[in-house]
């Protein structure tokens, strides 16, 4: 699977020379899950196909099963999609993140007299926590999240406005992105909910 620049599969890379047989641990999953996400985020994968090879990743045992979800995904270039830093400006209007949008490892959000929405249940999440800091007058922020994402609101600050929240999944869920809303909310509101039940059974909660 390699060639003779040295490239190969994220496998490969981290064990050169090793037999296909050799049994995966747990990092050699999760660097496999990364490369899948960021290909996703530059459009190389369908969401659909993210679901199914996210899947064989984390029950594959050996590292040929895990070099196979990546064989066709260039070497080199993972995570090139991934962004740290992402702003949204408007004023008087809306914005939507939702399908296949790649989740930054920091957001900032400045609005007024508009909606935000972040819709998290087919988003592409490359990192475990997101930052998001909010300078926001009018409207909401609306979050869609999904089983293992969970938001906190404890370092925002209110005025005449409000939060509300219902959390994804039980308390057993394991966490895989952590939102933290920091900044200020005037004359609007915060929401953070699950998905309506039909798009909720596609995470069913492990």
């Amino acid at each position: 699977m390699s060639d003779d620049r040295g490239e190969g599969t994220p496998a490969e890379l981290a064990h050169p020379g090793a037999p296909p047989g050799l049994r995966a641990s747990h990092a050699d999953r999760d660097r496999v899950v990364d490369v899948l996400s960021a290909a996703a985020g530059d459009g190389r994968l369908t969401a659909e196909e993210l679901d199914e090879r996210v899947g064989a990743a984390l029950s594959a045992r050996t590292l040929g099963e895990l070099a196979v979800l990546t064989a066709d995904l260039p070497a080199g270039d993972h995570g090139a999609g991934v962004k740290d830093l992402v702003r949204i400006e408007q004023h008087g209007g809306s914005a939507v993140r939702a399908d296949g949008w790649v989740v930054p490892r920091r957001m900032v959000i400045d609005s007024s007299w508009g909606d935000v929405t972040l819709d998290f249940t087919r988003a592409v999440i490359a990192h475990d926590t997101l930052r998001v800091d909010l300078d926001m007058s009018g409207g909401a922020l609306r979050l869609v999240t999904r089983p293992g994402v969970v938001v906190d609101t404890d370092s925002l600050v209110m005025e005449y406005a409000r939060i509300r929240t219902r959390p994804a999944g039980g308390p057993d869920v394991p966490v895989v992105l952590r939102t933290e809303i920091v900044g200020r909310m005037r004359y609007g509101r915060v929401v953070a909910r699950p998905p309506r039940r039909t798009l909720l059974r596609r995470f069913p909660t492990p």
